[in-house]
């Protein structure tokens, strides 16, 4: 039998295989799961336990950012335009976010 905390999780937290690669992304704040409002702004913390990550990302979560503003004339696949696999992933939930890597090298 499997333990009800198992089924529902207090906090948020999803396993994740990016490009072929496990890791954790999870939040600390318990209101992400049950209340809507709260996922205008967040934060998220994404781990994988590889040689070259040596620290827990925290990343912030827009939802409500204003992806019209974007510079419209670079093209979408040059280098500035290409984001990573961590920030694709956040956005099979939530289409159109910003993450912003507070001061982290983005991977992946």
């Amino acid at each position: 039998q499997v333990c009800p905390r198992l089924r529902t999780p207090q906090l948020p937290i999803w396993l994740c295989s990016i490009t072929g690669r496990h890791g954790v992304l999870f939040g600390t704040d318990s209101l992400l799961l049950s209340d809507w409002k709260t996922e205008r702004a967040f934060h998220l913390y994404f781990y994988n336990g590889q040689q070259e990550q040596t620290k827990t990302a925290h990343l912030t979560i827009d939802t409500h950012s204003h992806h019209w503003e974007e510079d419209r004339s670079e093209d979408p696949s040059s280098p500035g335009k290409r984001h990573p696999s961590v920030e694709m992933a956040i956005r099979t939930k939530w289409a159109g976010a910003t993450v912003s890597w507070n001061g982290t090298d983005p991977f992946f």
